[in-house]
């Protein structure tokens, strides 16, 4: 480990202890106690507030009434982290109580200017492409504040034009294609459901907690696949292998080889929406299992063309 990224983990890794010898730090290191007072010497230049304790049990500590020198970046980290902060560019609604603008200052103003003439350079030649949606999704802290204290809540939500009210304990919140989407369990049937969050019009938590969130992971899991579900097998060009992994769901996998399969199943009313997804891939689809897949496919296929002779 150079010296620069040695003080750079130092810095983090002192700022949790409120004292420290120069033992914790030749043994977390590796170095030997010249290095160490050295590498001491280099932080207080950086402005690090340490001082010193002396005695037989002499140590050393920090002032918490002042405030840290900030972590030092390398330049590659902080591309990194500009655009990972883009991203959040993309959504109308973020669970974070924040705007994307102040966020962006907040981050230049740690910045050099080296540095800042630098990522402005980098965001013209490095484009990010996200889908912008205008949908808003209010709720997304209370969802996310009823996960982590593991709590129920009761929630109205918009379905095709009609008001629904569920009680869901939500264990998971997942964003694709700039769209919320929250995962749960219905209380009362204890079944797995997915919901957009912008369509959720009002929440209520509540105290009662049913499950840990470890509980309704494997819980779900278990839910998802019903007695009942049906097994698929899709064999795809390679070419499809993309669209594969640019978008799939949880109950399929894909298997490479001399042939390439897409496995998974789908429970009883989710044929359209699978057969739907199996129409993106065009003419890579080779072969379909089971057969009724196959004609629903086949369908859907048929009513888009009588569509669009209709036009």
């Amino acid at each position: 480990m150079k010296k620069s990224e040695r003080l750079n983990d130092m810095i983090r890794y002192l700022n949790n202890l409120e004292y420290f010898n120069l033992q914790d730090l030749m043994t977390k290191y590796n170095i030997s106690k010249s290095t160490a007072l050295r590498d001491i010497s280099s932080l207080e230049q950086l402005g690090m507030p340490i001082f010193s304790e002396h005695g037989r049990n002499g140590r050393y500590g920090l002032l918490k009434n002042r405030l840290l020198s900030p972590i030092i970046f390398t330049i590659d980290e902080v591309y990194a982290l500009y655009f990972a902060m883009l991203t959040l560019e993309s959504y109308q609604s973020t669970p974070f109580h924040l705007s994307v603008h102040k966020l962006n200052e907040k981050f230049e103003n740690c910045l050099s200017q080296h540095q800042i003439r630098q990522i402005h350079k980098m965001k013209k030649v490095l484009q990010f492409e996200a889908i912008q949606h205008k949908n808003v999704s209010r709720y997304l802290d209370k969802i996310l504040k009823s996960i982590l204290h593991e709590c129920s809540c009761k929630i109205h939500y918009l379905k095709n034009n009609q008001q629904k009210s569920f009680q869901v304990q939500f264990f998971k919140i997942s964003a694709r294609y700039g769209q919320w989407y929250a995962t749960g369990i219905e209380v009362h049937s204890n079944q797995y459901r997915v919901f957009r969050c912008d369509r959720i019009t009002s929440i209520e938590e509540e105290l009662t907690s049913h499950f840990s969130i470890d509980e309704l992971i494997n819980l779900s899991l278990e839910l998802y696949q019903s007695e009942h579900h049906i097994d698929f097998e899709v064999e795809i060009a390679v070419q499809g292998v993309d669209i594969f992994y640019k978008e799939h769901y949880p109950s399929m996998t894909i298997e490479v080889g001399d042939q390439t399969f897409i496995k998974g199943f789908y429970n009883p009313g989710e044929e359209e929406f699978i057969a739907s997804y199996f129409m993106k891939y065009g003419h890579f689809v080779l072969s379909v299992q089971p057969e009724s897949l196959k004609q629903i496919i086949q369908a859907k296929v048929e009513k888009l063309l009588h569509y669009y002779q209709q036009l």
